[in-house]
C-alpha cells in the first residue's frame, strides 16, 4: 500500500513540476491589434453649376397719363380755358388685382340732370351710352393679363356743366379696387387701369 501511495505521490510531483514547466515555457500570445483607422468624411464640394437665382417679382405695370393722353385720335386734348377745369381728361389711378372679372359701378353723383356716358375697354366699346340715374348701373368685365384701361367718356354735360359721375370699380370676390367722382365735360374721358397680375 505504501507503494501505492508513493508513485501516486512520485507522479502528482512530476505532473506538478511538468505543469509548471510548460508554464514557464509558454507564454499566452496576446491578440493582435489591428491599428484603428479614423475615417473621415469626403469633403463636400460645392455644386459647380450656379444655383438658380431667386426669382424677383418685376414691378407693377405703370401708365403715365401724360403719355396716355398724347394720343389724340383716342383722347380729347385739353381745352386751355381760364376757370374752367373740367375740360380735361382725368387719371383716376393706376391699380393691381389678381380678379379674373371686375364690375364696373356708375352714377350721377350731384343732381340727375340727364348726364350720359360711354364705357371702353381697352379702347374697345363696351356700352355705347349709359344715362346716369340717381341710382348705380354696372357692367361686368373680364380682365386680360396686363392692363386693363377702362375710360368713361362723357357723351353731354347734362342741364348743368360739367358731366358729373361716381365710379366703382369692384373684383370678382366683392371688394372694391377704387372709388372716384369726376367732372369732365363733353368728349373727355375719366379713365382707370386695372393691372391683373
Amino acid at each position: 500500500m505504501k507503494k501505492i501511495f508513493l508513485i501516486i505521490a512520485f507522479a502528482s510531483f512530476s505532473l506538478h513540476s511538468f505543469a509548471q514547466e510548460l508554464d514557464n515555457k509558454f507564454k499566452s500570445i496576446p491578440a493582435k491589434k489591428s491599428p484603428v483607422k479614423e475615417v473621415i468624411p469626403p469633403k463636400e464640394e460645392a455644386p459647380k453649376e450656379n444655383p438658380p437665382a431667386p426669382i424677383e417679382k418685376p414691378a407693377p405695370l405703370q401708365v403715365n397719363p401724360d403719355e396716355l393722353f398724347k394720343n389724340t385720335n383716342l383722347y380729347k386734348p385739353e381745352a386751355n380755358v381760364e376757370g374752367i377745369f373740367y375740360r380735361r381728361n382725368q387719371f383716376l389711378g393706376n391699380f393691381n388685382t389678381t380678379a379674373v372679372t371686375s364690375t364696373i359701378m356708375y352714377r350721377d353723383a350731384a343732381f340727375v340732370d340727364g348726364d350720359k356716358v360711354k364705357v371702353y375697354l381697352n379702347d374697345q366699346v363696351i356700352e355705347p351710352e349709359v344715362f346716369l340715374t340717381g341710382d348705380f348701373k354696372s357692367v361686368k368685365i373680364n380682365l386680360v393679363k396686363g392692363i386693363n384701361k377702362i375710360d368713361i367718356e362723357a357723351l353731354n354735360e347734362g342741364f348743368a356743366s360739367p358731366n358729373t359721375a361716381e365710379f366703382k370699380v369692384y373684383d370678382d370676390k366683392g371688394q372694391v379696387i377704387s372709388s372716384s367722382e369726376w367732372n369732365v365735360g363733353t368728349g373727355y374721358k375719366a379713365v382707370i387701369v386695372l393691372v391683373k397680375e
